[in-house]
């Protein structure tokens, strides 16, 4: 498994480090450069996207975190009972994000289902008054996609450490005088934490370099980073595709660090 990922993810990741820095460029550029990461940093449209990505990435995991960690508190004790729960909340996580995002670019956009739905009963009086959700300023309708469906991920990772530990503990700290609020402080917090913070961990590094959701349910300008470098490598201009490398680069740098961060503050 680590041949696959040092071959697969480390030998692409060196050709796109290498042609960032000048080399293998398809401009004919041979000589090393900072040049194109300078360029990164002075792109109006970069540091635009980047404000867009993290403000979609913190928003999508928080919510997502707080739904997910919800959901499996009240579905604890009937997880128990019910098999069909069980595989109700294992359904998203089949569903991809493409179907996700084109299902709610029908539901919310302003010629969609719900704007029609309120035009006939006379809510609004046109479609086009429905609000704004989807490619809009703040990618309402990109973290409303993935809260739908990184909801049910977290919640199944935490219902299992909640359903294999059992509330034994739980039953202490009430004999012992505790209020549901000081249960969940001090017993069942401390608990999950682990599972919680690993599962939205993944959630926060796939949402920052996410690109088919942003793609489909975000607007051209701000864009996210990935659909950002998407443009640029694909642009007719040859002399942004280095830059778009480099901004790939740099978001690669990124993600390590702040995973690396994040595990340091939350290890206790």
């Amino acid at each position: 498994a680590l041949l696959v990922v040092v071959l697969l993810f480390g030998g692409g990741f060196f050709f796109v480090a290498a042609e960032s820095f000048g080399y293998f460029s398809a401009t004919a550029d041979t000589g090393f450069t900072f040049a194109n990461f300078f360029r990164v940093f002075t792109d109006r449209e970069v540091v635009a996207a980047l404000y867009l990505t993290l403000f979609v990435t913190f928003a999508a995991t928080l919510l997502s975190a707080i739904c997910g960690l919800l959901t499996a508190l009240w579905l604890r004790k009937k997880m128990r009972k019910s098999t069909f729960l069980n595989a109700l909340l294992q359904f998203p996580l089949a569903v991809p994000h493409l179907a996700v995002s084109l299902l709610l670019l029908n539901i919310l956009a302003p010629s969609g289902i719900f704007a029609r739905f309120f035009y006939l009963f006379g809510l609004i009086e046109t479609p086009a008054d429905f609000p704004v959700l989807v490619a809009d300023e703040y990618g309402i309708g990109i973290i409303f996609s993935y809260v739908l469906k990184e909801t049910p991920f977290i919640a199944l990772i935490v219902l299992t450490v909640l359903v294999r530990l059992g509330d034994d503990l739980e039953q202490v700290a009430r004999n012992l005088g505790a209020s549901a609020i000081q249960r969940f402080r001090f017993v069942t917090l401390p608990l999950i934490a682990p599972s919680l913070i690993f599962s939205s961990l993944i959630v926060w590094v796939f949402v920052f370099g996410a690109f088919e959701v942003p793609f489909i349910l975000g607007r051209s300008y701000p864009a996210m980073l990935a659909v950002a470098v998407q443009r640029k490598f694909n642009g007719t201009d040859l002399t942004e595709r280095p830059e778009a490398l480099a901004l790939a680069v740099l978001m690669t740098i990124a993600t390590t660090v702040f995973v690396g961060i994040y595990l340091r503050l939350t290890k206790n």
